[in-house]
């Protein structure tokens, strides 16, 4: 024979009131406290030649992004401007951080820091960095005796 235990109604309600307070907590927030851990998004892709990487930074100006190279660390860092608007509007909702950003990659290989070479084009930022001359492979001959 097995009893059956009812949890009491204040238990219930606590429960209810907790659940309330991590929902409450999960959605809040906002943009302008939270910051991107990986902002810029980015893509990398590798092949005997060297690297491209591709980063999206819309709302961004060329003018505001910096670029460098340093060993085998890559970081690319800005600022994004907050958008202007008029003293008597409240925003609504507002997604789109604003604000200094920096992000570092490891590169796989050491690069020619001479050849780096950047376009934007449409908030899209392309950077391609051929891989340096002494890390190339480099195919070795077998010979016979």
């Amino acid at each position: 024979m097995y009893r059956r235990y009812r949890v009491p109604s204040a238990w219930r309600e606590a429960s209810r009131l907790q659940r309330e307070m991590n929902r409450l907590f999960d959605d809040y927030h906002p943009a302008r406290m939270r910051r991107a851990s990986g902002y810029p998004a980015l893509n990398v892709w590798a092949n005997a030649e060297g690297l491209r990487v591709t980063a999206e930074v819309p709302g961004v100006s060329p003018e505001d992004i910096d670029i460098s190279v340093v060993g085998e660390t890559l970081t690319l860092s800005g600022t994004r401007k907050p958008d202007e608007v008029a003293e008597d509007v409240r925003y609504h909702r507002q997604e789109r951080g604003c604000g200094d950003f920096t992000r570092s990659i490891q590169l796989p290989f050491p690069v020619n820091v001479e050849q780096v070479d950047a376009t934007f084009i449409d908030g899209i930022l392309e950077i391609v960095m051929p891989r340096a001359e002494e890390d190339k492979p480099r195919k070795i001959a077998v010979k016979t005796a």
